[in-house]
């Protein structure tokens, strides 16, 4: 493990260092990137990184965990080994969600204990542990463990405003928390809604209470973030997190070199060496065009921050969403619906889970046309208390149409859940888990692990490629080299007519049809529809369309598909089952209830469980396990019990 101790935070305010911990490699990047920052791009200047002088370098953790698995096909245990191998000089961090891990839900003490010890034995020195909630308990065990492994315990405040969350209330979590055995307390400014006046007044209030070394953290969404840095240092605070500058700026944190200038003129000092982030600038500055995402705004200030207070990184991995469920038009209506939401759910500060949570049963409640008619598993468990305790009541007319009769639970989440790491030791595929860091992602990503062990296995010949990269080539043939998008193949009028096309195609019951046009090529199938341009046309297409069926919803009747039909209510992954190791909700033949589970669509991240809208027999079960389903998908055929 790194010195820790010899980077330790200062609070004095006379010619007294501040310490910097740089974001670039874990939160700069999920912020701007969506988190799709590759390990070779942080090897090819970790050394240079590692020698600017920074009292911690935050590398791992949050969503960097999940995404390496998910879309870049990389392990992320090795990434942290490859990163400590380069940067011995510097401590590494990473930000921990407490009970939560580095998952969107709680999961037992054994695994939580096993990967802080693993994490710590790979090369993270500090842990900024946080709860979403500002629940202690929910970081209690995490605190415990870390100490216990020799790590740095760092507590968070999560920062937020609402009728329930004044400096007293935060400055009374902080007291808990040292009393838990914390090392230092970070202020932790998600959205960048932390004012330099209330800077000032928190860091003054923790100072007086507490005897814990003073951090903060924010991002530049509203353009406060250097001003209250400024503030929260002169009030006491000892350490700022800051990203390079080209990759600093709107939802990321404020660029390291403006701080450096700003305290410059003040009796701080940070000593950091400007002629390697000159070289680190450039770095990034070459590299972002490859790397940031084709919705990335233009805009640098986001005023609306302020009243929808969503976290930077929430900010662009919200667009991707809206992004893959075609609905980014939506956004406007989104913001507006999720102060809403958040209001209904107590107030939560908005950080993960809670932010994913908010945020997509807003995008739901939008998408839907109605408010919480449609309620993902996660949504459900907040309100059943299954993540902690809320800040503020929630709203009973909304816990009411949720749980129904459910009784919300009083005891810490963790209490109620099993110890699971040597029973999964005992199922986990053998061939695949290859060792204890593979063991621990599979407990918790069992779905995208299973996917990335299997990958992984697969002669490097005939691996597909990671869907990171196929975004990125994506990105690329979907522009001219002026960035200018290609004149689509079809216009909105046609594909309009296409559909009319086809509604006459079902009533005639034809099979197979060709149009020809010009240099256009279109067979209609009954389920899909081919469009194939001739050699002159920019951008071959292929449209697939939604199920053929009546005006009253049924499935046209074939030898093979009878009865009525259960859709994707969502763009997603189809899962029969809740995990691997788990049974199918259902099978064909089966006789399922009225609101009994029959399978699962995962949508921006969280689960959507699928229920039977009736008393019904499984006719056909036509998803595939682990396989994308666009809206409107058919997922299974039933029959209507008489």
């Amino acid at each position: 493990m790194g010195d820790v101790s010899n980077h330790s935070i200062h609070h004095s305010t006379h010619h007294a260092p501040v310490r910097i911990t740089d974001t670039t490699l874990r939160d700069g990047h999920q912020s701007l990137w969506a988190t799709r920052m590759r390990t070779s791009d942080i090897s090819g200047i970790l050394d240079v990184i590692d020698s600017v002088g920074y009292y911690s370098l935050e590398v791992w953790g949050g969503a960097t965990f999940d995404v390496c698995l998910r879309f870049l096909r990389e392990n992320p245990w090795e990434r942290l080994r490859q990163i400590k191998r380069k940067a011995q000089k510097t401590p590494l961090q990473m930000l921990l969600r407490g009970q939560n891990v580095v998952g969107y839900k709680n999961y037992p003490d054994d695994v939580l204990d096993r990967f802080i010890a693993l994490a710590c034995e790979n090369g993270i020195d500090i842990f900024r542990i946080f709860d979403a909630l500002n629940d202690n308990r929910n970081i209690e065990s995490a605190i415990k463990f870390v100490k216990k492994h020799g790590g740095h315990a760092q507590g968070t405040l999560c920062y937020t405003i609402s009728p329930v969350h004044t400096v007293e209330k935060f400055v009374e979590i902080a007291k808990e928390q040292v009393e838990l055995g914390i090392d230092s307390i970070c202020i932790k400014d998600m959205a960048g809604i932390l004012s330099p006046t209330a800077a000032e007044k928190l860091v003054s209030a923790l100072v007086k209470n507490v005897s814990v070394p003073i951090q903060i953290h924010s991002h530049a969404t509203s353009g406060m973030a250097p001003a209250s840095y400024l503030a929260g240092i002169n009030a006491g605070a000892g350490a700022i997190d800051c990203a390079i500058s080209s990759m600093a700026g709107f939802s990321s944190q404020p660029p390291v070199e403006t701080m450096i200038s700003m305290l410059e003129e003040t009796c701080y000092a940070t000593n950091l060496d400007k002629d390697a982030l000159r070289k680190i600038c450039k770095y990034f500055e070459d590299l972002a065009p490859q790397r940031m995402p084709s919705h990335h705004p233009s805009n640098i200030i986001d005023p609306e921050i302020l009243i929808h207070h969503i976290p930077g990184g929430m900010i662009s991995n919200l667009r991707s969403q809206l992004e893959q469920q075609g609905a980014l038009d939506k956004l406007p209506e989104v913001l507006q619906e999720l102060p809403r939401v958040r209001a209904d759910m107590g107030y939560p500060p908005l950080v993960t889970p809670t932010s994913q949570i908010v945020g997509v049963q807003a995008v739901m409640n939008i998408l839907a046309g109605e408010r919480y008619a449609m309620v993902p598993q996660e949504t459900r468990n907040y309100v059943k208390g299954l993540y902690g305790r809320p800040p503020a009541p929630i709203d009973p007319t909304i816990a009411k149409k949720i749980l129904g009769d459910e009784v919300p639970i009083s005891c810490r989440p963790a209490d109620l859940i099993k110890p699971m790491l040597e029973e999964t030791r005992k199922n986990a595929p053998a061939d695949l888990v290859q060792t204890e860091e593979d063991l621990i992602s599979y407990c918790l990503f069992p779905e995208q692990a299973l996917e990335f062990f299997k990958w992984r296995r697969t002669p490097e010949k005939d691996r597909p490629r990671p869907p990171a990269d196929i975004e990125l080539e994506n990105k690329k043939t979907t522009k001219t080299p002026s960035g200018i998008l290609e004149k689509p193949v079809l216009e909105r009028t046609d594909y309009d007519a296409l559909h009319s096309l086809i509604d006459r195609i079902v009533e005639l019951r034809i099979s197979e049809m060709i149009i020809k046009r010009e240099d256009i090529s279109i067979t209609l199938k009954g389920k899909n529809v081919e469009i194939t341009a001739s050699p002159s046309s920019n951008i071959p297409q292929t449209v697939n369309t939604k199920e053929i069926t009546q005006n009253d919803g049924k499935a046209i009747d074939s030898d093979e598909q009878k009865g009525e039909t259960i859709v994707a209510p969502l763009n997603g992954t189809f899962y029969i089952s809740s995990a691997p190791d788990k049974p199918p909700f259902v099978k064909e033949g089966d006789i399922v209830k009225e609101g009994e589970p029959v399978c699962i669509v995962e949508a921006m991240k969280l689960f959507n469980q699928i229920k039977s809208p009736c008393n019904c027999k499984i006719i056909k079960i036509i998803g595939q396990h682990g396989k994308q389903v666009k809206k409107g998908d058919v997922l299974l055929f039933y029959e209507p019990s008489k």
